[in-house]
C-alpha cells in the first residue's frame, strides 16, 4: 500500500494505460511544487521590489555625489570671493592713504568724517578664507554680505572724497596761478621793504615794497596770471602798471620806461609788460614792486621763490 496506482481511460475506446506511483515521491513532489508556486507568488515580486529599489538608490548616490561635488566647488568660490573682499578693502585702504598724501603735499583740509576711512576710521578685519566652511559657512557668508556693503558704502564716499578733492585742487591752482611767485625782473636788491631813510627828504619813511636796480631797458614780467587794472602814468610811480590777480591780491611795478600792456589786457605768470626804467620820483633806473593784499602792502619777497 505504498503505492499510488493510476489508471488513464481514453475518450476514443482505446485501452486504458494504467501507472503507479510512490506514495513518498508523490508526496515530495507536491510539497516542492507548492514550494515552487510560493516562490513564484512571493520571492519574484520581492526581487523585482529589490532591483527596481537599487537602481534607484543608485541614481540617488551619482546625485548625491554630483551635489557634493557641487558644494565643494560653490564653497571654494566662495573662499575665492573672501579673498577678493580682503583686496578690495586693502584698495580701498590705499586710495584713502593717497588722498591723504594729496592733501598733505597741497596743504588742504583732511576730508569730513563722513568716510568709513577717513581720520580715525578703519575697515572691519580681513575675513579668514582659509577656516574650514563645514562649520562656518554661515556665519562667514553674512561677514562677507556685511563687509561687501560697507566696502560699497566706503567707496562712494571715497568717490565724493576725491570729488571735493579735485574740486579743491583746482580751486588751489587757479589761486597759485593767480599768486605772485617769480621775480618780476633781473638785477639787485637797492632798497628793501619796510622803514627806511628817504634818499628824497632824509626823514624816516615806510618803503611800501622793493627797489630791484638794473640797466635802462631791462625786461619787466608779471609775477603771476592776472587782469592790468591800470597802465600809464601816476605821480611819483612815474609810468606804472597795476595787475589784479583776484583773490585779494595786486601786484604794481613803477618807474618803468616802455609799457606794452594796457588797461583791459589779461596776463600770464612770465608775461613780458615792460622795461625798466627811471620815471617818476626815482634816483636811477629801478622797478619799484609791490605787492598788496586786499589794500595793504605786504613783503614782496615772501612771494618770490626763484
Amino acid at each position: 500500500m505504498n503505492k499510488i496506482h493510476f489508471i488513464v481511460f481514453s475518450s476514443r475506446g482505446s485501452k486504458s494505460c494504467q501507472f503507479s506511483l510512490n506514495k513518498l515521491l508523490t508526496f515530495s513532489a507536491s510539497i516542492g511544487f507548492l514550494l515552487l508556486l510560493f516562490s513564484l507568488f512571493y520571492i519574484v515580486p520581492d526581487y523585482s521590489f529589490l532591483k527596481a529599489h537599487y537602481v534607484k538608490d543608485t541614481l540617488l548616490n551619482q546625485k548625491l555625489q554630483n551635489k557634493t561635488a557641487e558644494l565643494i566647488a560653490q564653497r571654494q568660490q566662495i573662499k575665492k570671493f573672501a579673498q577678493e573682499i580682503n583686496v578690495l578693502k586693502q584698495r580701498v585702504a590705499y586710495l584713502n592713504q593717497f588722498e591723504m598724501k594729496v592733501r598733505t603735499l597741497a596743504n588742504l583740509d583732511m576730508p569730513s568724517k563722513d568716510s568709513i576711512l577717513s581720520v580715525g576710521g578703519t575697515l572691519p578685519e580681513d575675513l579668514d578664507a582659509s577656516q574650514s566652511l563645514q562649520e562656518t559657512h554661515s556665519s562667514l557668508m553674512r561677514n562677507m554680505n556685511d563687509q561687501a556693503e560697507q566696502i560699497q558704502v566706503a567707496t562712494f564716499c571715497q568717490e565724493k572724497s576725491f570729488i571735493r578733492l579735485l574740486d579743491s585742487l583746482e580751486e588751489r591752482r587757479e589761486i597759485l596761478a593767480c599768486t605772485p611767485s617769480i621775480r618780476p625782473t633781473k638785477g639787485w636788491y637797492s632798497s628793501p621793504f619796510g622803514y627806511r631813510v628817504s634818499p628824497f627828504t632824509s626823514r624816516r619813511e615806510f618803503h611800501k615794497g622793493v627797489d630791484i636796480a638794473n640797466h635802462l631797458g631791462t625786461k619787466i614780467v608779471a609775477a603771476a596770471k592776472g587782469l592790468i587794472t591800470f597802465s600809464g602814468r601816476k605821480g611819483g610811480y612815474g609810468r606804472m602798471i597795476v595787475i589784479d590777480h583776484g583773490h585779494g591780491m595786486e601786484t604794481r611795478y613803477a618807474h618803468m620806461n616802455k609799457l606794452f600792456k594796457k588797461d583791459g589786457d589779461i596776463v600770464k605768470r612770465g608775461d613780458v609788460i615792460g622795461t625798466m626804467g627811471n620815471t617818476g620820483r626815482s634816483t636811477g633806473p629801478h622797478l619799484h614792486y609791490e605787492v598788496r593784499l586786499n589794500g595793504a602792502p605786504v613783503n614782496p619777497t615772501k612771494y618770490i621763490v626763484n
